[in-house]
């Protein structure tokens, strides 16, 4: 074992000096799994952090080349061994995994044969299973020892506080980059939006105003009305354009879960997101759309209405998905035009869902909280 514990010092120093110079959690988690595959001398080694939801939120390789593992397709799910390995906390070894009866789902085409196993999890300091490693083909014999499995393990305990600092620095990251560029957007929404839509109001006013026979000043008033719609248009157009890369990345479902943790975060609001398992829509402007008309109902809801229980409910139906934003604040009468021109939002909110051939319904009363409820098809 003497022979082998320097290398897994070495191992282990360095997940957390990767903590400490302030590495993301990718960065540390592939540090981990190189070093996983190095010490039990694997050809093969995964380390995957699930999603509690069937799935794996990160899952690192190491031992295949970036062609082979674009070639064998999405993420794997949290089924057979990979699962095993997160439901308890013991390690596991095997000659063949193929003789193992949990061996069982996916496996690409393209994914190489593999038989010796060796499964360690990452359990966090509260006894919370995190994470695991999967060590696969031991090099030079025909299964992992005792040996291999005590260094995984030692590197795994490490691991796990690796694991959880290096996640609580992200998050902690994420969360001012997160404020910060909600609070410009705000701020584009509540002042230059505000002050284009004025003008093109007052244009418009003035311009039923005019005498008949003023017909310089109204073309110019018309001139006025026109660029401002433009002006409106262009910045609307811009700010929407701005795609935020977790939809890319995460698709709606995980956008909204994001946006949903960062007001938990921020505001103290209780804000529960219930997603239908096929709940989908096709990915692109609609989708974009969709994200930006629940992201101002929910800012309404937290904001003005000053609501303390928020739930956004996501389903579909018949090709048509259906977001529904609730909340408990203080409600205001949605057709109110006083309301209305202080408070653009809910103007905002309509046009992209007319512009998308989809239905806005707005359910409130002064201290009876308020139903936002959002149809798009789910193809244009």
């Amino acid at each position: 074992m003497a022979e082998k514990l320097n290398p897994a010092l070495k191992a282990v120093s360095d997940a957390v000096l990767a903590v400490a110079a302030n590495l993301s959690v990718d960065e540390v988690l592939q540090k981990l799994v190189h070093a996983a595959r190095e010490l039990a001398g694997a050809r093969y080694a995964a380390l995957g952090i699930p999603d509690g939801e069937g799935g794996f939120r990160r899952f690192l390789v190491s031992g295949m080349s970036d062609e082979l593992i674009a070639s064998m397709g999405p993420l794997p799910r949290t089924h057979g061994m990979l699962g095993a390995m997160l439901s308890e906390s013991v390690a596991y070894r095997t000659e063949d995994i193929h003789d193992d009866t949990r061996f069982r789902g996916w496996w690409p085409r393209r994914h190489p044969d593999m038989r010796s196993f060796l499964g360690v999890p990452i359990v966090s300091p509260d006894g919370t299973i995190i994470g695991a490693f999967y060590l696969t083909e031991k090099d030079g014999a025909e299964v992992f020892d005792a040996e291999d499995q005590e260094l995984i393990e030692l590197l795994a305990a490490h691991a796990s506080i690796a694991i959880t600092n290096a996640r609580l620095y992200e998050q902690s990251r994420e969360l001012s980059i997160l404020s910060e560029r909600n609070r410009l957007a705000l701020e584009l929404h509540d002042v230059v939006s505000q002050k284009l839509f004025s003008v093109m109001l007052t244009a418009e006013a003035a311009a039923t105003q005019i005498d008949r026979d003023l017909v310089a000043a109204r073309a110019q008033l018309e001139r006025l009305r026109e660029l401002a719609r433009e002006a409106l248009d262009e910045l609307r157009s811009l700010i929407l354009g701005l795609r935020p890369a977790e939809l890319e990345r995460d698709g709606l479902e995980g956008a909204l879960r994001k946006e949903v943790e960062l007001l938990r975060r921020v505001h103290g609001t209780n804000v529960e997101l219930e997603v239908e398992a096929d709940a989908r829509i096709e990915p692109g402007e609609r989708e974009l759309a969709l994200l930006r008309i629940a992201h101002e109902a929910l800012h309404n809801a937290v904001r003005h209405a000053h609501a303390e229980n928020v739930t956004v409910r996501v389903g579909g139906t018949n090709g048509t998905l259906v977001v529904v934003v609730s909340d408990d604040g203080v409600g205001f009468e949605p057709d109110s035009a006083d309301l209305r021109s202080r408070h653009l939002g809910l103007t905002s909110m309509e046009e992209r869902a007319r512009e998308l051939s989809g239905r806005l319904h707005i359910r409130s009363a002064p201290g009876k909280g308020t139903t936002v409820r959002i149809e798009l098809k789910t193809h244009g």
